[in-house]
């Protein structure tokens, strides 16, 4: 068969399965079937496929992905990621501080968490209660709270960023490192948001608001548990220490302990956390094992190779060719979540870029930011619809899109920065070498 009828093939077959409402893991396992078959017997193929699905998980790398879950669910049960909140909200005392505050603690979760929902979820489902009871307009509670999830991804550890390590073969220590810098960026460019909102739309936030003096150990209660779990990931990984997997393990044994010793982490949260954690690992790891399988079929049929040879003989100029692979993704976000485009996409897409002359390390920054603009676009935005839960009737999905268009705008403005300055990203890497 022809590298184009085996391309052409398997994403028809993928797009029906899906629209027949198969989930996405075992669709991407079914479509590759098939074409598995003109390569072996029915029965060689079988075992392959076997193989295939099973045999990643050898990988020693790909302890890191449960781990960073685990450690994700123990603060979301936790009152770790909360405290954080309050914390930045009562302790600071200047006009906003709630929707300051909302982003820092989204931004400090991320950096333990590495999972945009959940850390729209935790910080969340404090935040958006009190922004509105504060009096906060609807559309800068939501939008603040869905649109800070997405720190939680670009900040180290970041599970979109280990997979496309995974994916790419790239350094995960490079990725997170060169996720930093641009992170920090994006805090800053979200409280920019929030100023000029509070400028233009100066009802939308509150003149006065409660404030707390805290004592020192109450600070280093608020602030320490996700200071220390963030620098035993960082320092580890960024030092030569450790592994991103015994980084994890090493923070994931830490926050058990913290999340027990000031957390307020009860049993039966705990058992509800390993239990999330399994839910999650099942469908993740579903998905990454088909995602090898469906691209074993794509590299033997060589469609990324020829794909990329077919794109370039258009001779367009290399950020052509990476306006219309974003634009690509960004249009795909709005019905596919990250995880999954990573998986379906980035096997043929990533040789496209190498070839063009960008650096992975660069790109898969730029590929995580528009990732994280895929989970605020209906009508697939996760954290829109995670917000609108946590509203519970009093904030529409209309509020939530509404809201997050100015963050949207900050995400693009982000990517226009590290396009301009590629030592935007790689900069750090470069001097951690």
């Amino acid at each position: 068969m022809e590298w184009y009828e085996v391309g052409l093939g398997l994403l028809g077959l993928l797009m029906l399965l899906i629209g027949l409402g198969l989930p996405i893991p075992f669709a991407l396992a079914a479509a590759s079937l098939p074409f598995l078959w003109q390569i072996q017997s029915f029965d060689t193929s079988i075992v392959s496929a076997e193989l295939k699905l099973w045999g990643v998980w050898i990988d020693y790398i790909l302890l890191a992905v449960p781990l960073f879950v685990f450690l994700g669910e123990l603060i979301g049960r936790s009152r770790i990621g909360p405290n954080l909140y309050q914390f930045l909200h009562q302790g600071v005392r200047v006009r906003g501080s709630a929707a300051y505050g909302s982003i820092g603690a989204c931004a400090g979760f991320g950096a333990v968490c590495g999972s945009s929902m959940v850390g729209s979820l935790t910080i969340g489902g404090v935040a958006l209660p009190e922004m509105l009871r504060l009096g906060y307009g609807k559309q800068l509670s939501s939008g603040v709270l869905a649109a800070g999830g997405t720190l939680s991804v670009l900040l180290p550890p970041s599970l979109i960023l280990l997979f496309y390590g995974i994916v790419t073969d790239q350094s995960i220590g490079d990725l997170f490192i060169a996720g930093v810098i641009p992170g920090l960026i994006l805090v800053t460019c979200f409280c920019v948001v929030v100023l000029i909102w509070g400028i233009v739309r100066p009802e939308d936030i509150p003149g006065n608001e409660s404030s707390v003096k805290m004592g020192l150990i109450q600070i280093a209660a608020t602030i320490g548990p996700i200071a220390a779990i963030g620098l035993v990931i960082t320092v580890a990984i960024y030092a030569g220490i450790a592994t991103p997997t015994e980084a994890a393990a090493v923070a994931a044994l830490l926050t058990v302990i913290l999340a027990f010793g000031v957390g307020g982490l009860t049993w039966q949260g705990f058992k509800d956390a390993l239990f999330a954690t399994m839910r999650t690992m099942g469908y993740l790891g579903l998905l990454l094992s088909a995602g090898v399988l469906f691209g074993f079929v794509l590299t033997y049929y060589r469609v990324p190779h020829q794909f990329t040879e077919l794109f370039l003989s258009f001779d367009l100029s290399p950020y052509v060719v990476l306006m219309i692979v974003l634009a690509f993704y960004i249009l795909l976000g709005m019905f596919l979540e990250p995880v999954s485009m990573t998986f379906i996409t980035l096997p043929t897409i990533y040789p496209l870029m190498a070839a063009a002359g960008f650096d992975l390390i660069w790109f898969g920054v730029v590929y995580t930011i528009t990732m994280e603009i895929a989970v605020l676009t209906p009508p697939v935005g996760l954290n829109l619809y995670v917000i609108q839960g946590i509203g519970r009737g009093k904030v529409s999905i209309g509020d939530v899109i509404s809201g997050c268009l100015p963050f949207i705008a900050a995400l693009v403005l982000l990517i226009v920065i590290l396009i301009l300055f590629p030592e935007t990203a790689l900069w750090l890497p470069e001097q951690m070498r």
